[in-house]
């Protein structure tokens, strides 16, 4: 049995806390807690091909933006990303930000996430080439 240190995920500023991944149940469905530190950006604009996501607001204010428009995400508020919709998440104020995150179908999930800690925090620093074919493989679309 794991435990739940077994499921946290960290990159750089961010640490996702898994509740629901890929390997339960029929896939259908990845669920984490999303913790984004002050002023900290998730790298890099990208959508999804094949996967529909929303971002339920927790604590602070997680800054989302989809397809060029922003959507401040605080405590009760709830922004919808559909597949092929190009977001990014960043976190623009000067408290940590927390939300739930959920991805349907479950496609990108804690394996995406530990491949790219894996490889942002390789000795030598992320290799652009190999993070854009994790994110490929995984059915992510740099935008």
């Amino acid at each position: 049995m794991e435990s739940a240190n077994d499921r946290v995920v960290r990159i750089g500023g961010m640490t996702l806390r898994f509740r629901v991944d890929e390997t339960q149940g029929a896939g259908d469905l990845v669920m984490f807690e999303f913790e984004v530190l002050p002023k900290a950006r998730v790298p890099l604009a990208h959508f999804h091909r094949d996967v529909d996501e929303a971002v339920y607001g927790l604590e602070g204010t997680m800054t989302t933006t989809v397809d060029g428009t922003r959507h401040e995400v605080g405590p009760g508020d709830v922004v919808f990303i559909p597949r092929g919709a190009v977001h990014l998440h960043e976190n623009l104020h000067e408290a940590t930000a927390r939300a739930l995150v959920v991805l349907t179908p479950g496609t990108i999930g804690r394996r995406y996430f530990e491949e790219i800690a894996a490889e942002a925090g390789a000795p030598s620093g992320p290799n652009p080439a190999r993070m854009k074919d994790i994110m490929t493989r995984h059915g992510l679309i740099p935008a």
